[in-house]
């Protein structure tokens, strides 16, 4: 839980950070933050004496066929999200990671058959409900909502098939995948007439562009252990942080328009937020053996290696 709430919290606050290099092109962004990250995991490696199983699951086609399509979800959710907190779409980032959670949880009842509540049932619904509402009153479908919840619930479903991979390494082999998309998307860029200019913005903009791999790796780490110790309902109940934060930022600091039907979608989801947390606290209440059925499908694995 410590993992997942530190994790989640930390994204909360990305809108603000990426907000400060709002200037730079969304398409060069993630690029230069794959390959920042990159040599932040390889420091990271290095120091604790990884590189051996980082090596291990190179060669093991089943694990690093499992992390090659989490890198490449990953690298979807990312683009996504930058392109909608650069171009003013904070709102649809955070309604992205209001459903995101719901996503999860339809998740781990579709591939790990998890047994949800009745409260958590009703949860779902509320939030489905309100959310087609929105989408209908407000005419136009969320893209970019829909796409983050997608791609990042996927990511966590893929994580938990993964065993024996700590959070350090897993990021380690996805970066070291994603880097030839993350070129390839450079040298598309450079060759356009518009160039490349993430470094073009001034010494605080460059900063912070280069400090992307650093904030980037340490919320996915702790989230790499967290999906291998937490089941997916657990995990979906945690990521409701995340958007309160980014729906604070963009409706108090960013003063984005809410539409009546854009209220009436978030509410929706609110209100499923309230039958989760109430329907969390009744299964706590009842003790451990009210939880059997939550347990983890993988066994923990300890950061230290």
């Amino acid at each position: 839980m410590a993992f997942g709430f530190g994790a989640y919290l930390m994204w909360g606050a990305f809108p603000l950070f990426f907000t400060v290099i709002a200037a730079v092109n969304p398409l060069e962004v993630v690029p230069w933050r794959v390959i920042t990250t990159l040599i932040i995991c390889a420091l990271i490696v290095t120091i604790t004496r990884r590189w051996g199983a980082v090596a291990g699951i190179l060669r093991s086609p089943k694990k690093l066929g499992a992390l090659a399509l989490a890198s490449l979800l990953l690298y979807a959710n990312w683009q996504l999200f930058v392109i909608g907190v650069i171009s003013g779409h904070v709102l649809e980032t955070a309604l992205g990671y209001f459903i995101n959670p719901l996503f999860t949880i339809l998740f781990g009842v579709i591939f790990w058959r998890e047994k949800l509540s009745r409260l958590q049932w009703i949860a779902v619904s509320i939030a489905g409900l309100g959310v087609l509402v929105s989408t209908v009153a407000y005419g136009q479908f969320p893209w970019i909502a829909i796409g983050l919840a997608v791609s990042f619930g996927l990511y966590g479903v893929v994580h938990q098939r993964i065993d024996a991979v700590d959070g350090v390494t897993g990021l380690t082999v996805e970066t070291i995948v994603s880097v030839p998309v993350g070129l390839t998307q450079l040298a598309i860029l450079a060759a356009l007439p518009a160039g490349l200019g993430a470094f073009s913005h001034g010494t605080l903009v460059t900063v912070f562009v280069l400090l992307s791999g650093l904030v980037t790796a340490v919320p996915l780490i702790l989230f790499g252990e967290a999906a291998q110790r937490l089941p997916l309902t657990y995990i979906g109940f945690l990521q409701f942080m995340t958007p309160v934060i980014g729906f604070l930022f963009g409706y108090f600091v960013m003063h984005e328009e809410m539409s009546t039907a854009r209220w009436i979608g978030f509410i929706g989801v609110w209100i499923a937020l309230v039958f989760l947390v109430v329907d969390m606290v009744a299964t706590l209440r009842r003790g451990p053996n009210a939880r059997v059925t939550a347990e983890p499908k993988t066994g923990p694995i300890a950061l230290g290696g």
